[in-house]
């Protein structure tokens, strides 16, 4: 698909891996539509940027854990004009043991990773298929591929995300392509230390970290390939060969 001129919904566009993507396809020519949560000055500054590249962008906020906002949501975007795509890149990621595991910890995690990311797939794709066809690139993570004990739930839902991209391109093909991004250590954790950082990134194949302007790019070479779905592209450094 060429991005000259499409208009892209992002979840969880406002900062961080979000904002980044966003900035990546803006830079290709596509419109860009902002979701965040509740941050809305990031959102309305990354709106800014975009628009210094000479493309159209608008900030919606919307809790994705709900689905009347997810459905108010799409009500508004509906009102800007028709929708060539999606990246579904809101996420939480929380820590916990497994066994120890609450009722609220698991909706915390499921209802925003998996159920949303399903929700919002479902709400654009019949957009996307009313605009005559188009892409959904959903980013998982490498704990939906490598367990992560620390992160039970995380690991769960994220694996759910990669199952419900092959679904997903079996059951919106030939019209929509939906393909997922599975991110490396791109972003450094809050909690970890410089030097801890950059000891991780030497112990990958690749021997550093990565960015998430390489994850941004991955995300657009999956959006404008047309030969391309249900496809895991993993963008890791080589970290799914590392033991856990």
């Amino acid at each position: 698909m060429d991005l000259n001129g499409k208009t892209i919904l992002v979840t969880g566009a406002a900062r961080r891996l979000g904002r980044a993507i966003a900035l990546e396809l803006a830079g290709a020519g596509a419109h860009l539509l902002v979701h965040h949560s509740a941050s809305d000055s990031e959102a309305a500054e990354t709106c800014e940027a975009i628009r210094k590249l000479g493309v159209q962008a608008h900030a919606y906020r919307a809790d994705l854990r709900k689905h009347g906002e997810i459905t108010d949501l799409f009500e508004q975007i509906d009102r800007q004009g028709p929708l060539h795509a999606l990246v579904n890149s809101a996420a939480v990621m929380l820590s916990g043991d497994l066994l120890s595991v609450s009722e609220a910890d698991w909706h915390a995690t499921i209802d925003l990773n998996l159920k949303a990311a399903f929700f919002v797939l479902q709400q654009a794709a019949l957009r996307i298929r009313r605009a005559g066809g188009g892409v959904i690139v959903n980013i998982a993570d490498i704990s939906g591929l490598q367990p992560m004990p620390r992160f039970p739930v995380h690991s769960i839902s994220k694996a759910g995300v990669l199952s419900l991209t092959r679904v997903a391109a079996l059951a919106l093909a030939p019209d929509i392509r939906v393909n997922a991004v599975v991110p490396g250590p791109v972003l450094k954790p809050d909690t970890m230390s410089e030097k801890r950082w950059r000891s991780f990134g030497q112990s990958l194949p690749l021997q550093r970290t990565g960015t998430p302007g390489e994850v941004a790019r991955s995300v657009r070479f999956l959006l404008e390939n047309d030969f391309i779905t249900g496809e895991t592209l993993l963008v890791d450094g080589g970290n799914q060969f590392v033991a856990s």
